[in-house]
């Protein structure tokens, strides 16, 4: 037999797009991604498809090798909104960050995917729409996360200079 991906309907996109939303929130990433793809392949710029995709991309991070971060900026920068495409840039340096550290990557060695998503919150933050102040949240919980004890003693450590020797 042979199988073929069947298309689904125009008048079904807002249909998909609901279940797509469910899945994600049912922690299911991979059939939201799978439904997401369907529907790009029938409207490729659906906005909404656009953003669900790179955020069950990122659903799916687990800090390897393996996690499709240029796939999810790829989808990302596909966001005709300058704002939404500045943010979730941001939420995909986070939630990379934060994948990468829950494997015991050494803090400091995140520090960079930190202040990337900080410079896209901070953007984001300068043409968000009124009353929408999920940029300033995010940038807040990144600061908190490089504010805490395991990031201090990292910052401390990278402040060591290499010619620096040990008291004899």
């Amino acid at each position: 037999m042979d199988y073929k991906l069947k298309s689904i309907s125009r008048e079904g996109i807002g249909e998909a797009l609901a279940k797509a939303e469910l899945y994600r929130y049912l922690n299911e990433p991979e059939e939201s991604e799978s439904i997401c793809r369907d529907i790009l392949a029938v409207d490729p710029n659906q906005q909404l498809a656009l953003r669900m995709l790179g955020l069950a991309l990122t659903d799916q991070f687990l800090g390897a090798v393996t996690d499709r971060n240029r796939e999810a900026e790829e989808v990302f920068s596909r966001l005709t909104d300058s704002y939404e495409r500045l943010y979730y840039t941001g939420l995909l340096f986070e939630r990379r960050a934060k994948a990468q550290l829950r494997t015991g990557q050494l803090p400091h060695a995140l520090l960079p995917l930190f202040e990337k998503a900080l410079h896209c919150f901070a953007e984001a933050e300068k043409i968000r729409p009124a009353g929408n102040d999920d940029s300033i949240l995010r940038w807040n919980r990144c600061v908190r996360l490089i504010q805490t004890p395991a990031f201090a003693w990292e910052e401390q450590l990278a402040s060591f200079e290499a010619e620096d020797t040990p008291p004899s």
